[in-house]
């Protein structure tokens, strides 16, 4: 029997640009929360994609090939962002020269994680990685109607920023700090809701909080188009309701140049 290298080749050049985890039949019923000995982070999307094992469920040593998967693949996000994402979430590892991270990573204060968040305490309360009731409690305080639109999203963010001002006394925002509380509103409307018009189910966004898990269940199903312009685009309009500026172009929070 004869050896076709050049398939050999293939599958091997295929391979190794494959997430590092096994894919099961039916991903989205095979939820389950962290476990003995997993990690989680400070981050709800990547915390839910663990969850569905669609990153490591272990959420340790994720790889870039992990994210490139798992990002476009189940949120359709396109691969500039993924990429960068994944860059972003480098820096937070304190080892030189890493080429993986874990969720716990990302809790390291004041790199990615930042002060004001929608869903965590401020670092200087203490626990700043595991959601928090009463810190979403006033973040969905805003949310009185059945579809979030993107002034009510970005009041409820700005709240939860001029809330921890007041009582946080170490209390600061770097640039890229307020670049991802920013970016963290554009990008729930876009990865759940309807990028043209601004707006989101409110009880998909209320499940994937609480729960960290896509709201699948509840009706959602994947966006057709969560690529890096419609990302920017979003992260433009939740800067300009805010009645505030950002000092970089919108690209720059999608190609990790900030």
């Amino acid at each position: 029997m004869k050896i076709n290298l050049v398939v050999i080749a293939t599958i091997l050049v295929q391979s190794s640009a494959m997430p590092s985890f096994i894919e099961r039949d039916d991903p989205f019923s095979n939820w389950k929360p962290a476990g003995l000995g997993d990690v989680r982070g400070p981050c709800p999307m990547t915390n839910t994609l663990a969850n569905h094992g669609f990153l490591p469920h272990s959420g340790k040593n994720i790889t870039e090939a992990d994210v490139l998967y798992a990002l476009p693949y189940y949120l359709n996000m396109d691969d500039t962002t993924a990429q960068g994402l994944f860059k972003i979430a480098l820096t937070t590892v304190l080892t030189p020269n890493a080429t993986t991270f874990d969720l716990s990573d990302l809790s390291h204060h004041n790199i990615l994680e930042h002060d004001g968040s929608l869903s965590r305490l401020d670092y200087y309360f203490g626990d700043n990685h595991d959601f928090d009731q009463g810190v979403f409690d006033q973040t969905k305080r805003y949310f009185t109607d059945s579809t979030i639109d993107l002034q009510t999203a970005t009041n409820a963010r700005l709240a939860r920023v001029l809330t921890s001002n007041y009582t946080n006394p170490t209390f600061g925002l770097s640039t890229i700090g307020t670049l991802f509380s920013f970016g963290e509103t554009a990008a729930y409307i876009g990865v759940f809701g309807d990028s043209v018009s601004g707006t989101v189910n409110t009880s998909w966004i209320e499940y994937f909080f609480e729960n960290e898990r896509l709201p699948v269940e509840l009706g959602w199903s994947k966006r057709p188009d969560v690529s890096s312009a419609v990302l920017g685009s979003l992260f433009d309009r939740v800067v300009n309701a805010t009645g505030t500026s950002f000092p970089y172009p919108a690209s720059d929070v999608h190609l990790g140049k900030r």
